[in-house]
């Protein structure tokens, strides 16, 4: 008996499993093509991957149903890097989550926080962890909503994000750097190029929640110290929060403190940094003499983001 799925002539049948398998490989799409995710997508392209997705740097609305449903149809990837919504709800989850559910494709990921552990006391934490006991409850709700949408999905959660265009040695050249007396304040970042790298490393690895960041845990004032140092600039005051006239979300991020620990990652995904202390990203930072990508991703999801 004739398969149906294999009727036509063997040169017929070749060619449309060449499509398949070229529509099926190899093709991230990607909500939310902002600062880290164009990073990601250059270094995936530079590997022969197509990438597709919404957001300022993307060709797809993120509004315009169809496309986004025929852009999924045609990718073996899918990422969120969009934030929840200032009033609550993931909007993604929220437009397309029945579309992911049932979407067939073999990898979900999504880009969420180190900041669902709340404030640890510079206490270190790894993924077994609580969260929730934070600030950011529609982050830890998000968070959840995606660990519960899919078996497949890989929840990836980021510290401080750092590079070209986006760190401390620009605030310094910008000269709105700070230096804030914050007793035993420290935390975790990672240069852009090593979320890259890992959710790279991700994409071979089993399904779960996975920490991201460097292995180094510092404050702000280190990291500051360390970029004058590298370039010359002069440091800026030590000031307490309210002499430099803080907005209510940077307080709320001296009011926290904790070590990210990002072991599974390295043990289960084998992925390793490129820059792994801030003092290594510090310096290649130092050593551009431009930025490649300038604009700042915005703490919550916005229209251009989506």
């Amino acid at each position: 008996m004739t398969d149906s799925k294999h009727s036509g002539t063997p040169d017929q049948v070749r060619g449309d499993e060449e499509q398949a398998d070229t529509a099926q490989e190899g093709h991230l799409f990607i909500f939310g093509m902002g600062y880290a995710a164009q990073v990601l997508a250059k270094a995936l392209r530079a590997q022969g991957w197509q990438v597709s997705g919404t957001g300022r740097a993307g060709t797809i609305d993120f509004a315009d149903s169809a496309a986004v449903h025929a852009a999924l149809a045609q990718a073996s990837h899918v990422l969120s890097s969009v934030p929840p919504a200032r009033e609550g709800g993931d909007p993604v989850l929220g437009t397309y989550g029945a579309a992911l559910a049932n979407w067939p494709g073999a990898w979900i990921g999504y880009w969420s926080s180190t900041g669902v552990y709340g404030d640890a006391r510079g206490a270190w934490v790894d993924e077994t962890a609580p969260i929730g006991g934070g600030r950011r409850s529609a982050r830890v709700a998000a968070d959840l909503a995606w660990q519960a949408l899919d078996p497949r999905v890989r929840v990836l959660r980021l510290p401080g994000i750092y590079g070209p265009g986006r760190s401390v040695i620009d605030k310094l050249r910008e000269g709105t750097a700070h230096r804030i007396i914050a007793r035993d304040q420290v935390f975790s970042r990672i240069h852009v190029d090593d979320i890259a790298g890992a959710t790279i490393a991700a994409f071979a690895g089993p399904p779960g929640v996975y920490n991201l960041a460097d292995d180094e845990p510092a404050s702000q004032n280190a990291v500051v110290e360390e970029a004058a140092r590298l370039t010359g600039l002069p440091l800026p005051p030590l000031l307490t929060a309210d002499e430099a006239q803080l907005s209510p979300m940077a307080r709320g991020f001296y009011a926290e403190s904790r070590r990210v620990a990002a072991g599974k990652a390295r043990r289960v995904l084998g992925w390793r940094p490129a820059y792994p202390t801030y003092r290594e990203g510090l310096r290649a930072l130092s050593a551009m003499t431009s930025p490649t990508i300038a604009s700042a991703e915005p703490p919550a999801a916005s229209s251009d983001q989506r």
